[in-house]
């Protein structure tokens, strides 16, 4: 794991230096970064129009192509966080994963409701 992170971080400061150059602040670098990871979203939906054909006027697109903008989520998300919090990031990751993640993996297998009887 510790070779995506140093990757992560890598870029983090590829565009911590870049934005700086353009004469950003933080603030602003920060913000950017995160509309870019809104940016990736709104990609990864596209694809999945594509996979699902529901678009008729585009055809349909092969599923690796939502795969690969979800990969670009997810890692715009990690240099974000690598950016505001380069010292830490994935320390923090980690403890974020561990809470949010305790209440499904701790409560033993997923139940589904009953449906609902007709009234």
């Amino acid at each position: 794991m510790h070779g995506i992170w140093d990757t992560i971080h890598r870029l983090a400061r590829r565009f911590n230096e870049h934005d700086a150059a353009l004469g950003l602040n933080q603030d602003e670098q920060w913000s950017l970064q995160v509309l870019k990871i809104a940016e990736e979203t709104g990609e990864a939906s596209q694809a999945v129009i594509g996979a699902r054909g529901i678009n008729p006027r585009k055809g349909t697109a092969p599923w690796e192509d939502a795969h690969a903008e979800v990969a670009d989520v997810a890692i715009t998300a990690l240099v974000a966080l690598a950016r505001m919090r380069p010292d830490d990031a994935a320390e923090y990751l980690d403890r974020h994963l561990a809470a949010k993640s305790a209440k499904f993996l701790l409560s033993g297998p997923a139940s589904v409701p009953a449906p609902a009887e007709p009234a």
